[in-house]
């Protein structure tokens, strides 16, 4: 049982947040937006965020990072930082700590989030009573599914971003042979990722006039793809967005999640437009014998900011309610 006020934080390789969950079944209050890469460790940017708290002292901790949770001390994936719920318990005095992977109080938030939370890409439909499916394109990949076991819900955190990605069309067998590799692999996250937009751009770019160029920024290339300033930029986000839905559709088909699909991470947010041209859901639904089944599962962009806060607060106060695996640390 965590004991109230909780600590919450979304720990990812380019933005750390933080928050006070005050009391069980309370909204979580964001304290600090903070780069990564500003702080040495998690506990000097737990520090900076608590000092722009007026409250009682935080006495337990949920942490949800941006790795594979196995082991007392976690190395994110995309930064230096290693976190440590003992040291991150004993720094500030907390009953308990707990640390979880990042995707899975995205999981435990979409068991009861609001449509009006929600952006819906394709066909309107209602969720069928099955899995959920939650994943997100950011400064890497993350996915998990929201599974009903009995009266609870089991969250199945995965490293589904760490698995391979290979061209299935004519336009995809074009741009494979550009495309740079990451550790000599081309996966989910190479591709679908702020880096991975890098890396489609130049593709294009190469297939399109035979040249290379500096390696570009994923907003960047979002912006000038959205307006228009740069076709290879627009094309870019438009192959993006048609492997998001061939992604999200292969994993819907995995875990059977006729719950439906949400997206969040930085990026689907600022390309709903892009996802709503066709490409994205005609991905999606091309999973024959069962394209049947796929068109009826529907697909939405979580449009609310810092989702995973909310989903660690509903962790902290309905401890009956959800299953999860994560590193829990209490005070003897």
């Amino acid at each position: 049982m965590f004991e109230f006020p909780v600590l919450v934080g979304d720990i990812g390789g380019t933005n750390a947040r933080f928050g006070i969950v005050p009391a069980a079944d309370a909204e979580p209050r964001l304290l600090a937006h903070l780069e990564t890469a500003a702080y040495p460790d998690p506990s000097s940017a737990i520090r900076t965020a608590l000092a722009r708290h007026d409250g009682p002292p935080p006495r337990s901790a949920i942490l949800a990072v941006a790795a594979r949770v196995d082991g007392p001390e976690i190395q994110l994936t995309n930064a230096r930082w290693v976190i440590a719920g003992a040291r991150i318990g004993t720094d500030f005095g907390l009953s308990r700590a707990v640390v979880v992977n990042d995707y899975v109080p995205v999981a435990a938030g979409a068991a009861g989030i609001a449509p009006d939370a929600l952006t819906v890409i394709g066909p309107h439909r209602d969720a069928g009573t099955g899995a959920r499916l939650v994943l997100g394109p950011g400064t890497g990949f993350g996915a998990a599914a929201l599974v009903p076991y009995a009266d609870r819900l089991a969250i199945v955190s995965t490293e589904a971003g760490h698995t391979e990605l290979g061209p299935a069309d004519d336009e995809d067998f074009a741009i494979w042979p550009g495309l740079e590799r990451a550790e000599g692999r081309i996966t989910v996250e190479t591709l679908l990722s702020g880096p991975g937009l890098v890396r489609l751009h130049a593709a294009v770019r190469r297939v399109r006039t035979g040249q290379g160029g500096p390696a570009g920024d994923p907003a960047l290339i979002t912006e000038q793809g959205l307006t228009g300033a740069d076709p290879h930029a627009a094309d870019a986000l438009r192959l993006f967005s048609k492997l998001l839905g061939r992604v999200c559709g292969d994993l819907a088909l995995t875990f059977l999640a006729t719950g439906g699909v949400y997206i969040g991470g930085g990026i689907a947010p600022r390309i709903v437009s892009v996802l709503e041209e066709g490409g994205f859901r005609e991905a999606f639904e091309r999973k024959s014998p069962f394209a049947e089944m796929m068109r009826a599962i529907p697909t939405s962009v979580i449009a609310v900011k810092d989702p995973a806060l909310t989903g660690l607060a509903a962790l902290a106060s309905r401890p009956d309610i959800f299953v999860y695996h994560g590193q829990v640390w209490e005070r003897a």
